[in-house]
């Protein structure tokens, strides 16, 4: 997530390559970031000394080990700890670090990597005006970012955090149907993907509900809508419904 973002940064144009600096403890991944262009560096407090906006790229039970980590670092005055982790709520980071630390949470997703992430930012009781904002700018130059309250974040991580895996594993589905069918794979794959990425623009621009867009394909007695009959016997929506709230539920176990 941390290298997706990092591209989406670079490509969007918001953040110059010599204002990011990247923490990692293997020497692999960070040449693919110094390919990049970035400042790389194996000690995560270097990045603390270098930067105002610090984001926690890591796993949610990694969250408090780099925090005692970095926190003798930490500027009140200066630096904005902007947290990915899934799960880790703002007022457990706040505990770790010194007394009124800026604390922001982000749930971005990779498309972020292609300037079309989705994100929702919250901030923490000591942000200051204009904290929040920052982290938005920065999230929505990769696409999709908006403010909303922490206690929607768990959910948020289940629909757009996850959400993509959905959506692959969706396109890899249609793409094997349309092979059984005996579409050349590679065009499968393309024609699927396309039509994903199109429904969804429709819904962002058109402003229908989804539910419209799908009943304006169907024609009746059509080929479509006896796909989607097929979709509601097999549980397509339920299934969709079932793995959000499983997502959501787990990313408050990870907390």
């Amino acid at each position: 997530m941390a290298q997706a973002m990092v591209k989406g940064f670079i490509n969007s144009g918001v953040v110059p390559t010599s204002n990011i600096m990247c923490s990692n403890r293997s020497p692999g991944v960070l040449q693919g970031l110094k390919a990049m262009g970035v400042n790389t560096t194996q000690v995560n407090s270097d990045v603390v000394k270098q930067c105002d906006v610090v984001f926690l790229a890591v796993k949610p039970y990694q969250i408090t080990a780099v925090l005692q980590e970095v926190a003798g670092e930490v500027n009140t005055d200066r630096h904005v700890i902007v947290s990915i982790a899934a799960g880790v709520v703002i007022k457990a980071m706040e505990e770790v670090l010194p007394p009124c630390a800026r604390v922001v949470r982000v749930m971005p997703n990779t498309p972020t990597a292609v300037q079309e992430g989705a994100a929702m930012v919250s901030g923490g009781s000591c942000v200051r005006p204009g904290d929040t904002s920052v982290v938005v700018q920065l999230m929505n130059s990769s696409g999709l970012c908006v403010e909303g309250a922490e206690s929607l974040i768990d959910a948020v991580s289940a629909v757009s955090g996850s959400g993509p895996a959905y959506a692959f594993t969706a396109i890899d589905a249609m793409a094997e149907g349309g092979v059984k069918m005996g579409l050349p794979r590679d065009l499968s794959i393309q024609l699927a993907a396309q039509t994903l990425l199109g429904a969804a623009k429709m819904v962002l621009e058109s402003g229908k509900h989804p539910a419209v867009l799908k009943d304006e394909v169907c024609s009746p007695g059509g080929s479509t809508i006896v796909a989607m009959a097929t979709l509601e016997r097999k549980g397509f929506r339920s299934c969709l419904i079932d793995a959000v709230e499983a997502a959501c539920t787990r990313a408050k176990q990870l907390g």
